[in-house]
């Protein structure tokens, strides 16, 4: 990536920023506390199936949209109720754990030192409350956090990544989307955004035939690749 002209870094947040299965793992083991690591996975698989097919089944036009504390509220019923948990107030509960996700260890120091340079923007399909409540659980740095409740749909809907470019004022490909979901970079890429990939545990790798901008091992990594990039003034 030879000097690219980028005027802001634009951040996934669940799974790049923040480690959303730890999050809810820990809510589900609070929720039942006798059950084996076996059992604690498999609850959590459950929840990501139901998030995952409700997200699409609202791209798909298949039931109108829903904020993200919706879902994780029908989620987090369904988890409990699979768990032998039949009191509302638990699953109220357990819903909540989608908002207190770890970081990853490298985010908070990756993020101060990228924003020394580029404005950072925050781009998830959480929720606003979700939203400011996973940023200061994790103390998240920014310089704007956008919902895709904004655009009443999710990603990878390219509504969402246009939510991004209007707050920037500036042209798609002065943007660099940053994400450890090729899925995502794919939909952001479509709309004109560069895109660099972020490993992580829990992301979904680049296929064979992706041609991102750039490979990162972590937020370190990406700063040292962004180093003869500069943020343009405005």
């Amino acid at each position: 990536m030879p000097e690219p002209k980028i005027d802001a870094l634009v951040f996934d947040v669940l799974g790049t920023l923040v480690d959303e299965p730890a999050g809810i793992r820990a809510g589900i083991r609070r929720l039942a506390p006798s059950l084996d690591g076996p059992g604690t996975e498999r609850l959590l698989a459950l929840w990501q199936r139901h998030i995952e097919r409700e997200q699409r089944r609202i791209l798909d036009g298949d039931r109108p949209y829903l904020p993200s504390d919706a879902l994780d509220r029908e989620a987090a019923r369904i988890v409990a109720g699979a768990a032998g948990a039949g009191d509302p107030a638990a699953a109220a509960e357990l819903a909540l754990s989608a908002r207190r996700l770890p970081p990853w260890p490298d985010t908070v120091a990756g993020l101060a030192r990228l924003a020394e340079r580029f404005p950072l923007i925050g781009l998830s399909n959480a929720s606003r409350t979700a939203l400011l409540e996973i940023n200061a659980h994790a103390g998240l740095r920014w310089h704007q956090a956008l919902s895709a409740e904004d655009a009443r749909t999710c990603k990878p809907d390219p509504a969402v990544y246009r939510l991004a470019v209007t707050a920037s004022g500036r042209p798609p490909e002065r943007l660099l989307m940053v994400a450890a979901h090729a899925w995502d970079l794919r939909a952001a890429r479509e709309l004109g955004l560069r895109t660099a990939y972020v490993a992580r545990p829990a992301g979904d790798p680049p296929a064979p035939s992706d041609r991102f901008d750039l490979h990162a091992d972590g937020l370190a990594d990406l700063a040292d690749r962004l180093g003869g990039a500069r943020a343009l003034p405005g």
